[in-house]
């Protein structure tokens, strides 16, 4: 688990009367939010997902390119799906005039295998479970986790190839035959738009919900860029888990995820300064938190706790919690912080979970018995390079009074981030010790 805990806290086509003046970011991020919509509209009107998507890109181009001079229609989500929906059309034409001069596979198409439903540009409003379906498709059983992180990134989250890359710490070209090839498969192995069954849905929960949850660790915290938060990303994670648990309402597991969502995002108000830059944990004006969001979550989690058996969501949204509830740094009741993280590591052992330990031990230890923790994370592959392990050890040395070994690793924590805000709290951290 690479949960957003208190490790991450405490450290480091067209209609009338466009709308004139665009700018390219207002554009850009509009884009972005739509176009999870727009591959839902087409994907559920011809159930050609990969088609689609690659429809759904065109139609996004051509937007960034004509809107800044143009405007942004007053329906900007129709006039994307009608020019996504003409190019759709003109590629599954095409693929069918090729199709019908090889015999062989001609033979193979039914009559109406090319017709299209025509388009509704007074499609406004998404119908409520579109992007839940498209979520359920991108986890599809054929394709393995990694695939279908990053074609629910791609796909749902909006994110762009670019950025799955860099949160994957592989190349652009990887991640986009990665994904191509993630496409092609669901498509091989008959997928369509349309909800699984609902005795089916618990048998994709599994996979559904570290999706979510890896979805929403991203837009709370980027993994690169320049920005900390991705707040629509985050946002759009909760939306889903909330979809989710109307149909499954007695999964436990799954009102564990949407209470630890809640009870973490209901602190983002807090995490940055007027200038972007991170707000550890301990620094954040309390009064900024979401307090109706604590509520809920604290509601969800303590009445899914003593139902069924618990998991991994469930520990650490209890952990959350305990944090939210205290109404200054000081006041957290760090043993019971330590208690849960015991009982974590029990449920869903993981170098993350340790490493947040180790955090929580040094608060009521000393940081001595934190570092101890930490030397057993450096014999870790998964962790022996992870900034997040830096951070800590900068953390806690610096809590012992080792000014020097803490600017060490808090300079070396720095290097090894590849997100901005992350490398810029970092080096202010070890600039203040030198």
């Amino acid at each position: 688990m690479t949960g957003p805990d208190s490790a991450r806290d405490t450290t480091p086509d067209t209609a009338p009367g466009p709308m004139p003046g665009p700018t390219a970011p207002a554009i850009e991020d509009l884009l972005r939010e739509l176009a999870p919509q727009v591959l839902a509209a087409l994907a559920r009107r011809n159930s050609q997902f990969d088609a689609a998507e690659d429809a759904v890109q065109e139609a996004l181009l051509t937007a960034s390119q004509q809107w800044p001079d143009s405007g942004i229609p007053d329906n900007p989500r129709g006039w994307l799906i009608t020019v996504a929906q003409r190019r759709l059309t003109d590629l599954l034409r095409a693929d069918v005039a090729r199709q019908r001069r090889e015999s062989a596979a001609a033979a193979l198409l039914p009559p109406d295998a090319w017709q299209i439903a025509p388009p509704d540009t007074n499609d406004a409003a998404p119908r409520e479970d579109d992007s839940l379906t498209l979520l359920f498709l991108c986890c599809h059983p054929a394709l393995s986790p990694a695939s279908q992180l990053a074609l629910t990134l791609r796909a749902v989250g909006g994110l762009t190839t670019a950025q799955i890359a860099a949160a994957f710490l592989v190349p652009e070209a990887t991640m986009a035959q990665r994904i191509s090839r993630a496409k092609a498969t669901i498509t091989g192995a008959g997928g369509r738009f349309e909800m699984p069954p609902d005795a089916d849905l618990p048998d994709r929960l599994q996979v559904v919900l570290h999706v979510l949850y890896l979805m929403f660790n991203e837009g709370y915290t980027a993994s690169s860029g320049d920005d900390l938060l991705r707040p629509e990303l985050a946002a759009e994670a909760i939306r889903l888990t909330r979809d989710v648990h109307r149909r499954l309402p007695d999964e436990t597991e799954l009102a564990g995820l949407l209470a630890l969502m809640l009870l973490t995002d209901a602190r983002r108000p807090a995490r940055t300064d007027g200038h972007g830059n991170l707000v550890p944990l301990a620094d954040q004006d309390r009064s900024r938190w979401d307090r109706s969001a604590i509520a809920e979550g604290v509601e969800i989690i303590t009445t899914t706790l003593p139902r069924g058996r618990i998991g991994p969501y469930q520990v650490q949204a209890a952990i959350a919690a305990v944090h939210d509830e205290a109404s200054r740094a000081e006041d957290t009741d760090w043993r019971e912080i330590i208690e849960l993280y015991r009982l974590l590591e029990r449920v869903a052992p993981n170098p993350m979970v340790t490493l947040n330990h180790a955090v929580a031990v040094a608060m009521v230890d000393g940081p001595g018995a934190g570092l101890a923790m930490l030397r057993e994370l450096e014999e870790d592959e998964r962790m022996a390079k992870h900034h997040r392990l830096e951070a800590v050890r900068a953390h806690l040395l610096e809590m012992a009074g080792d000014a020097a070994a803490a600017r060490a690793a808090y300079r070396l924590a720095a290097q090894r981030t590849t997100s901005l805000p992350e490398r810029r709290y970092l080096e202010a951290r070890a600039s203040r010790l030198a």
